[in-house]
């Protein structure tokens, strides 16, 4: 399958938040990585088929999203990044109602509810109303129904959020599953999420396309840019003034500075060593959001 986002915009009144947006993908899982306010959000809800572009077109092998109509909708599994639940409904009968609305097989639903149900870990919960549910337990759930149709086009907006770390690993273990034959679009603020399981890493500031690499590739950019630094408590400052640092750690006399920046450190007395970059060091290069900030 071939999903091509062709020259994609939405302008609000205030604000242009997707710029002219092109890129094309088939089977894999893509990684959105952007700041708050990029547009990851904005350019997720247009493929969804929930928000329409001002300008471009959606293509499905060759057919215009808008021609296929149904059948577009019909490839789609969304998770939104606030999904909205009847707080009434159990786990169970949410699920059985959102199948219906998105036309599962009748005869199939209770075997597929009862899968998703096993693997977001809320079998025991089925039963219970969702409104005593916590955070993660919705967020379980909305990862379930957006499974629910098989889709062939996964977009999950935030879908880690609120899951602890064997929640988390189990997801990710399941997405790396499902890729073989689905496009699926994640987006997260835990960068470690996409680095473990993306095929692609597609960059995004300002509502446009800033680069689209293999991990591989886009990490390579910043290779030779990531440094550890020893340094002093009087020195920390200089660091800050001059360095982009992602993270600090103290010991009773000094402090780690892991930094990244285009030169090499050049403080004199200032013990430093090469590190290999991880996805948080492109974030922060491309970015330039300092963890200290």
């Amino acid at each position: 399958m071939e999903l091509i986002i062709n020259s994609i915009s939405k302008e609000f009144k205030d604000k242009l938040a997707v710029d002219k947006f092109n890129v094309t993908l088939s089977s894999g899982i893509y990684g959105l990585l952007g700041p708050n306010g990029s547009g990851k959000t904005t350019l997720m809800r247009i493929i969804a088929d929930v928000s329409n572009p001002s300008s471009g077109e959606i293509l499905v092998n060759g057919e215009s999203k808008n021609k296929l109509g149904c059948k577009y909708r019909d490839l789609i599994g969304y998770l939104p990044q606030n999904i909205g639940f009847y707080k009434n409904f159990t786990a169970e009968k949410f699920l059985y109602y959102v199948a219906s609305l998105k036309g599962v097989d009748k005869e199939t639903q209770k075997s597929k509810i009862d899968e998703l149900l096993k693997f977001v870990n809320l079998e025991k919960d089925k039963k219970r109303k969702i409104g005593k549910f916590s955070g993660g337990m919705r967020q379980r759930l909305g990862i379930a129904q957006a499974l629910l149709n098989n889709p062939k086009i996964l977009i999950l907006d935030e879908p880690t959020a609120g899951l602890d770390p064997n929640e988390r690993i189990r997801f990710k273990n399941l997405i790396s599953q499902l890729s073989k034959d689905k496009i699926v679009i994640l987006s997260t603020h835990i960068v470690s999420d996409i680095e473990f399981i993306a095929n692609e890493i597609i960059v995004m500031k300002d509502g446009k396309l800033v680069e689209k690499s293999s991990l591989k590739d886009i990490l390579d950019r910043v290779r030779g840019k990531v440094y550890t630094l020893k340094v002093s408590d009087m020195e920390l400052d200089n660091i800050q003034d001059e360095f982009k640092i992602s993270s600090m750690v103290r010991t009773n006399k000094e402090v780690f500075v892991r930094v990244v920046g285009d030169s090499k450190p050049n403080i004199k007395e200032v013990e430093y060593i090469e590190e290999e970059p991880n996805l948080e060091d492109v974030f922060l290069y491309y970015f330039n959001e300092n963890a200290n900030a």
